[in-house]
């Protein structure tokens, strides 16, 4: 069986490893957070201004 990747944000659940090559990984509080293609461009500003998602 596939590992599940869901992002972290929305809740999309891609199963397939090269569909998730276009994700985003993040550390919060110690955390791997993940973040699909979408939620990634969608946010980007906050990601590089190192917010924490609770603050998007």
């Amino acid at each position: 069986m596939d590992p599940v990747t869901t992002c972290d944000f929305c809740g999309r659940v891609e199963s397939d490893e090269a569909k998730t090559l276009t994700w985003t990984t993040a550390v919060e509080r110690g955390r791997t957070r993940y973040y699909c293609d979408e939620c990634s461009r969608a946010h980007l500003r906050a990601m590089e201004g190192k917010l924490d998602s609770e603050w998007w």
